[in-house]
């Protein structure tokens, strides 16, 4: 199928690929607690803005801003970082600012859909160009040019249209899910902090404080509970672009998300490898490197954990859903950052992580909120294993309607 570059698409019909604003003219002074949103990798979550996390700008700095302005149908990527995931931006979340760690590009709709952009983006093929043609080694780099020389596909504007409108069927599916997923996760979260961190847990009433814990709780260290176990090196010769087991590094650990998405494989295990490294559904993850201290829950089968991802492991028998949701509060996210050490990419310590306080209630108490939120648990891992095949159908059937062998 012919193709052409995106790059040369724009010269021909109007759009734009534009970096964010230079720090010079976005300081961080500037920021404010209510405002614009300025999006910056980070926020980039699940193919849109994660509003969550995004900081602001009053709305004066943003009109001396306008030309990042965002508007519905804009695509942002990162420029540095994980630069193969990219957001849509929606009618609700136009007049968000691309922020200066950001790309946006806008397209000309009368033959370039940007709903049908943003689907193939996300092809293996794609990803894979894009990260071979990045700039850097330890952090990979984007910029306009290699945007701009992304090979699109000669199919009508029609037929885009068409085969978008098929593929959002799914991401409504997807988006259904991952809203309950974030509600269900909030609510154990308010649960834990009621618990956990005000110490207004069943029968509080009758129980003293002593030293800053309630009485028969423990005051400990992590390393005294916990064991980060970390991953296999694997050697990058045997990786394949397909196989039976999907090798899980940084970029598969997100805030509170597993991204079952692996970008290599391989068919057989090494000897060496040790066994904590096969991974099974419910276990829990720590990233080490980049975005240090994402926690999430693994879900589904045939994942093996590379190093510079952690695999948290008690020690001792202290229920899986206090485990995941201790390391997945604000509270701890904040600790790690504290720890981490690095300039060009931050790192963390497991030694260091393990020097952290941690609080170990009465068996009594654990054994409740288990009983709780044990169920939640398990519908967020199954919720996930659902949009993993959703994703897996949708991705699957865009090259199909691409080239015409199923009709739209």
């Amino acid at each position: 199928m012919k193709t052409y570059s995106l790059g040369s698409i724009i010269n021909k019909y109007g759009g734009l690929i534009q970096t964010g604003p230079f720090g010079s003219q976005l300081h961080q002074y500037d920021y404010s607690q209510e405002g614009i949103p300025v999006v910056m990798p980070k926020d980039i979550k699940n193919g849109r803005i994660d509003e969550n996390t995004v900081a602001r700008i009053p709305e004066r700095k943003a009109q001396e801003l306008s030309r990042h302005c965002l508007k519905q149908g804009s695509i942002v990527f990162p420029r540095r970082g994980e630069i193969s995931k990219c957001a849509y931006i929606e009618a609700d979340q136009e007049g968000f600012l691309c922020g200066t760690g950001c790309i946006k590009i806008e397209l000309p709709r009368e033959v370039l859909s940007p709903r049908f952009f943003f689907y193939y983006l996300g092809l293996r093929h794609v990803v894979e160009w894009l990260e071979r043609n990045a700039i850097g080694t330890t952090m990979l780099n984007l910029n306009t040019s290699i945007i701009g020389g992304i090979q699109i596909p000669d199919i009508n504007i029609r037929r885009q249209i068409e085969i978008a409108d098929v593929l959002s069927a799914y991401d409504e599916l997807i988006e259904k899910n991952r809203r309950r997923i974030d509600l269900l996760e909030h609510a154990v979260r308010l649960l834990y902090k009621e618990w956990f961190v005000h110490f207004r847990f069943p029968g509080h009433e009758h129980v003293k404080i002593n030293n800053g814990v309630p009485d028969g709780w423990e005051k400990a260290k992590i390393k005294d509970y916990f064991d980060l176990l970390g991953g296999f090196a694997f050697k990058s010769q045997i990786y394949q672009e397909s196989g039976k087991y999907g090798i899980v590094t940084i970029k598969n650990v997100h805030n509170a998300q597993f991204i079952p998405d692996c970008s290599a494989y391989i068919d057989e295990i090494p000897e060496s490898m040790k066994e904590h490294c096969h991974l099974c559904t419910g276990d829990i993850l720590l990233s080490l490197t980049g975005n240090i201290g994402r926690v999430c829950i693994i879900f589904g089968e045939n994942f093996l954990l590379n190093q510079r991802v952690a695999k948290i492991s008690p020690r001792k028998n202290i229920p899986k859903c206090y485990v995941y949701w201790t390391f997945n509060n604000e509270g701890m996210q904040r600790n790690l950052e504290n720890l981490a050490y690095g300039v060009a990419q931050q790192n963390l310590s497991p030694v260091k992580v393990g020097e952290l306080d941690f609080i170990l209630p009465q068996s009594r108490i654990l054994d409740l909120f288990e009983s709780y939120v044990e169920a939640t648990f398990n519908i967020i891992c199954n919720l996930n294993l659902v949009n993993q095949n959703l994703k897996k159908s949708r991705d699957l059937l865009l090259p199909r309607l691409m080239n015409g062998e199923i009709a739209v």
